[in-house]
């Protein structure tokens, strides 16, 4: 795991090149603080710059940039291939021989012998990677099929600019940072900038699955070598046929060889445990693969109903993982925030972002790798939505359109706490975490068709081109696929979270938290063979009534039993909600104050003025929307 920087601009002195390549990988030392190194070539304008964090092969011969064996090709990547030795197995038997055992070599001398595009198609892994063709003069980034590792890049004047993250970017001095308020309106519908975007105007994150062609002075090139849409239509056109044990039988053994895969490394390894299923489902299938308790790791808190801790603690017990827990209390959860907007480098507004660092850097006091259980829910179907939202619209879908609004409105004017005090009592209703939020999800959706309901659900803001000035919201064609009858509406939520939610959020908070204290964090569930072989299953093995993840859960119970990780999803969060009206109170109304906002000139201070207010006097929980008007302040004070 490393980070990447570099650039493609006129022609200079190779010394100066090389350096400034240096400077903007610097900027990246948290993502590698074991190596550095930089490369460039004067007279073609190149200069590749990479920090890297040692992994497989801990010796010099795994130092980047390489070059390959023939001097075509030079590489500095970001990412780990879990199938390397295979491929030096093929490659050797080939004729070609190896200085070290890095997978940085097997990939490079892969794509010296079998070309770009064949070698991509055989990795196993999560990459991203700048390579210059010296013979063509030609630089190549490329960005694994799911979007697990991040990669900007952009055009100022003559010259390309690309990095890991966008302060890369920022070190180079043609970099010319301006604020895109159509990204900013993306941003706060979100709590994410959906790629292509960035915060920034010119600079873009390459897609998942897509690789980008540049030489010197024209325009990129960009294409998908890999994508989600194949996968669907493949898996449609060869589903699977077998039954449903053989179906529980063929994703564990392709999940425990994804599993197996992702523990090979020459450092300590572990495991997020929340105690959840995918988490518990990781760890359970690491320790079948251990002639040594697994190590594990969870953080729990004081404040009810985000506290996860105690089961993931039974699960442990169970499994007889070596396990970790530390309690955090509400006040080093707290001291977390200043350093947000740094630690994600462009706003970023999930609040799990700040349990998900707690839990890495506690992690990487013992080990340097650790096996995450992210991508369980889009794959599988583990969102309430996915079977929610079908089962309200089915049932209102005779109720005329004016009164399921007015009913939806009768809903959202009674705050969601008081919904919960109000339902406690109730049987399995009262049992319901969030029971009041909830509520308020199903509100959004009454009255709305299938695409409506969906962007609803996963909307903080419904209307920010109203919030931000002179902001003009980018609907991507992805969303597209959103639409249509209630027939495969779970499917298609599916398909557009994976494309969207889960790198642009999920992963991007699991890359960003885990580096920035050099912990590598990898994430078997979404292997692109566990993927290709999900899209394959009917949805029944997914879904089934109100019970997502059905197939994965038959997995677990192989290994756990059900009474210890059977109980209502649970999110991975902090009070924000009663913070921002106590703790944080000051904090927020500073960032928050119309004055503030006037001088800022970006968002429109009266929709965030009243928020805050409804806000402050419990008449409603607005935290999530608030907390992204103040991550993105908070990020734009420190430039």
């Amino acid at each position: 795991m490393c980070g990447i920087a570099g650039f493609l601009g006129p022609a200079g002195a190779g010394g100066e090149l090389e350096a400034l390549a240096g400077a903007m990988a610097g900027s990246l030392a948290h993502r590698g603080p074991d190596d550095a190194g930089s490369w460039a070539d004067g007279e073609a304008g190149i200069g590749l710059g990479h920090r890297r964090l040692s992994i497989i092969d801990l010796s010099a011969a795994g130092h980047q940039p390489m070059v390959s064996a023939n001097g075509r090709y030079v590489l500095a990547y970001n990412g780990e291939v879990y199938n390397a030795a295979e491929l030096r197995r093929d490659l050797e038997r080939a004729g070609t021989s190896f200085r070290g055992s890095s997978d940085t070599e097997a990939m490079l001398e892969g794509i010296a012998r079998w070309g770009l595009r064949a070698t991509l198609k055989r990795l196993i892994g999560m990459f991203a990677f700048a390579l210059w063709d010296s013979r063509e003069r030609e630089l190549t980034l490329v960005r694994d099929r799911l979007g697990i590792k991040p990669l900007y890049w952009g055009r100022f004047g003559d010259t390309f600019l690309f990095g890991s993250e966008l302060s890369a970017l920022k070190r180079h001095p043609g970099f010319s940072p301006q604020i895109d308020r159509d990204a900013l309106a993306s941003f706060l519908r979100f709590n994410y900038v959906p790629a292509p975007q960035s915060i920034f105007c010119g600079v873009h994150k390459l897609r998942p699955g897509h690789l980008l062609t540049v030489r010197a002075g024209q325009e990129p090139k960009i294409e998908a070598w890999w994508t989600l849409q194949e996968a669907r239509e493949s898996g449609r056109a060869k589903p699977f046929a077998g039954s449903d044990d053989e179906a529980v039988n063929a994703l564990e053994a392709l999940l425990g060889d994804a599993v197996e895969k992702r523990m090979i490394a020459d450092v300590p390894l572990g495991a997020f445990l929340s105690g959840g299923i995918d988490s518990s489902t990781v760890t359970a299938l690491m320790q079948a693969r251990s002639k040594r308790p697994v190590k594990s790791f969870s953080i729990g808190f004081d404040e009810a109903g985000y506290n996860e801790a105690v089961h993931a603690k039974a699960v442990a017990r169970h499994l007889k993982t070596e396990h970790t827990e530390l309690y955090v209390s509400a006040q080093e959860a707290r001291a977390v925030i200043p350093g947000l907007p740094k630690i994600y480098d462009e706003p970023f507004a999930d609040a799990s972002q700040i349990p998900t660092f707690l839990v890495s850097r506690m992690t990487r006091e013992h080990v340097t790798v650790a096996l995450s259980g992210d991508g369980g829910d889009e794959l599988f179907g583990g969102y309430n939505r996915y079977f929610q939202a079908p089962d309200i619209l089915a049932r209102t879908a005779r109720i005329p359109r004016p009164l399921a609004r007015a009913a939806a409105a009768a809903i959202a004017c009674v705050p969601p706490d008081r919904w919960s005090r109000v339902l406690s009592g109730v049987p399995r209703l009262g049992a319901i975490p969030m029971l009041g939020e909830k509520l308020h999800k199903i509100a959004a959706i009454l009255g709305q068709d299938p695409p409506g309901a969906f962007r609803a659900l996963v909307s903080q803001w419904d209307d920010p081109e109203a919030l931000v000035i002179g902001g003009r919201e980018r609907v991507d064609a992805v969303w597209r696929e959103a639409a249509g009858d209630l027939a495969g509406f779970a499917a298609r939520m599916q398909f557009v979270d994976t494309l969207t939610y889960l790198p642009d959020d999920i992963l991007a908070k699991v890359d960003r938290a885990s580096m920035a204290v050099s912990l590598e964090a990898r994430v078997p569930l979404i292997d692109h063979r566990v993927v290709e072989f999900a899209w394959s299953l009917p949805q029944h093995l997914k879904t089934r009534g109100s019970e997502g993840k059905w197939i994965l859960r038959q997995v677990l119970y192989k290994h756990v039993p059900r009474d210890l990780v059977e109980r209502p999803k649970m999110g991975f969060g902090v009070p924000i909600d009663s913070w921002l009206r106590g703790p944080l109170r000051s904090w927020a109304e500073d960032l928050l104050s119309e004055e503030r906002l006037k001088r800022q000139g970006f968002l429109n201070p009266a929709p965030v003025r009243q928020r805050w207010a409804e806000h402050l006097s419990g008449r409603r929980n607005w935290q999530y929307s608030l907390w992204g008007v103040l991550m993105f302040n908070a990020w734009a004070d420190i430039g």
